[in-house]
């Protein structure tokens, strides 16, 4: 990177060279101190809260491999969230550290503090939109020995590429490995069953993630250098569009506009990203202890009215549909294999049916999730699934024929399942708050200096690292909403490009060369990891 030599202050005075900032002064032992504190802390939160939970079921423990399996499992599921943290700071804090609104160690720790809020007030709705797109026979035994082999395989090598990517200083996308390594575990295990291997992924969820992933990068770069030219429109004030002055930090409105875009980055950061981890924790603990975790046993006793209401109402249009055939025997082949392949025939609405009817008799029969044997949980949970998600594939089947009051009567019972099964415990939401959180303070520097000084020819200006963040944050804030995982660095580093190329300022090529050699190969190379771990942990398992 080459510093501006000499730059012309508003006032028609001399401007020193923009200088970097400060990236090795380090934290306190003190920091250090309350940071591993934290960290305990947190792990002993999340063992007395399986504890409680447990006990509040009422089942005693036998034996404790499952807990041990639990063990290994969530801190694999956390340690991602962290180097997620570590991997995307960058993210947040590169903008207001080169323009020097503050410094690093500072800027790191409230990146960290705000990402941490933003998993805690965030949604839900992306965590089970990544579960989705695992194979349904998986999710349906993911207590069994294949379960756990999924999620060691694709949590391992989503894990593997960021910390290699990191390492490297890419600024790759953590949404785009974990979805790689999803569908490298759907696309194995269908060639495993002798199927083919596309038959093994949702690809129409697939597709739209990727969509969003694919296009972030061009909504980052567009929206960030048109934001940049509008600046330039409406805001006259050199400043804005001016190195900074040495060491010195920016104007107090502009370095209050820089602190919060990466305020607004970090929350929204947390909110989307954070979620990931929530869907594949709340995988493992309904494999490892189903009787606290497969069902919502917090669920009012209003919305198990409701449920009966809506299962109703929903069993009299699939039965209309599915009217002429019946079936005897187990339903629940014929409609995993829907869910499988997306080929409706004549058995499937029958067949689907009857399954809608099993599962109201035993909701109807419990009278309460609170109240469903232990023995039972398992099935009861499988069963809605696997119902919410044919209910989910036949709306969108052209073939299902389904008018828009059929379609409002099943999206609300499909709403009422899952209620029921897809539902985050307050303490898991802050266990990955604060790996996420703790995880922002560490090993951030690599991918920094490459957002910082890498991407573009000149140093950052004031408006370039406030166009960047604003479009970031509203990207990010945007498919949370929408249940869509959007890369956070994609959509920041592509947009601080996007400013440098407006400015005029000219890209490093190199370097941006080697950022989409590493987003093109993100996909394959989680796909082949994921792939083969699966296929090892199937065995050793």
């Amino acid at each position: 990177m080459s510093d501006i030599a000499i730059n012309q202050g508003a006032d028609g005075g001399i401007i020193e060279p923009a200088s970097k900032p400060n990236l090795d002064k380090g934290f306190n032992p003190l920091t250090m101190l309350i940071f591993f504190g934290v960290l305990a802390a947190g792990l002993l939160f999340v063992a007395y809260s399986i504890y409680e939970d447990v006990e509040a079921t009422g089942v005693k423990t036998t034996t404790f491999l499952p807990y041990i399996l639990l063990f290994v499992a969530l801190l694999i599921a956390l340690g991602f969230e962290f180097v997620n943290g570590f991997h995307d700071t960058a993210n947040a804090v590169a903008t207001v550290i080169y323009t020097h609104s503050l410094p690093a160690e500072v800027a790191v720790m409230w990146s960290g503090f705000f990402n941490f809020l933003g998993v805690l007030v965030s949604s839900g709705a992306v965590a089970f939109g990544i579960v989705s797109l695992l194979p349904v026979e998986l999710i349906l035994q993911v207590g069994s020995s294949a379960g756990f082999a999924m999620v060691f395989a694709l949590l391992i090598a989503a894990i593997v590429w960021n910390l290699g990517t990191w390492y490297f200083g890419l600024p790759a996308s953590s949404s785009h490995t974990l979805i790689g390594s999803i569908i490298g575990v759907g696309v194995a295990n269908a060639i495993m069953r002798g199927r083919d291997g596309t038959s093994g992924v949702d690809w129409s969820k697939a597709t739209e993630i990727g969509y969003a992933l694919l296009l972030s990068p061009l909504v980052g770069f567009v929206c960030a250098a048109v934001l940049l030219v509008v600046l330039k429109f409406v805001i006259r004030n050199p400043a804005l569009y001016a190195a900074p002055d040495g060491q010195k930090a920016p104007p107090l409105w502009i370095r209050g506009l820089l602190i919060l875009t990466c305020t607004g980055v970090s929350f929204a950061h947390g909110s989307n990203d954070g979620q990931k981890g929530m869907g594949l924790i709340m995988l493992i603990l309904i494999g490892t202890v189903p009787t606290a975790y497969a069902l919502n046993r917090t669920l009012p006793a209003q919305m198990v009215q409701q449920f009966q209401q809506t299962s109703e109402a929903a069993s009299k249009v699939i039965a209309a549909k599915g009217a002429g055939h019946s079936i005897i025997g187990d339903p629940r082949p014929a409609v995993t294999q829907y869910v499988s392949l997306h080929t409706l025939n004549e058995g499937t609405y029958p067949s689907l049916a009857v399954l809608v009817k099993d599962v109201g008799d035993q909701v109807q029969k419990y009278g309460s999730l609170n109240k469903v044997p232990a023995e039972a949980v398992g099935n009861t949970r499988n069963d809605m699934y696997l119902t919410s998600e044919a209910l989910r594939f036949l709306m969108k089947d052209k073939e299902s024929e389904l008018n828009k009051e059929e379609v409002a009567t099943l999206n609300a019972y499909k709403g009422s399942l899952d209620a029921a099964t897809k539902f985050i415990p307050t303490w898991v939401k802050i266990a990955v708050a604060l790996a996420l959180g703790l995880g922002t303070m560490i090993g951030w520097k690599r991918i920094v200096v490459t957002v910082g000084e890498k991407i573009g020819k000149t140093h950052l200006t004031y408006a370039q690292g406030a166009s960047a963040e604003l479009v970031a944050a509203a990207t990010i804030g945007a498919a949370d909403m929408f249940g869509l995982p959007v890369s956070t660095t994609h959509v920041l580093s592509s947009g601080v490009a996007g400013t440098m190329a407006a400015s005029g300022s000219g890209l490093q090529m190199s370097t941006i060369r080697n950022m989409v050699m590493a987003w093109v190969l993100t996909l394959p190379a989680a796909i082949a990891l994921s792939a083969g771990l699966y296929v090892l942990f199937s065995h050793l398992f």
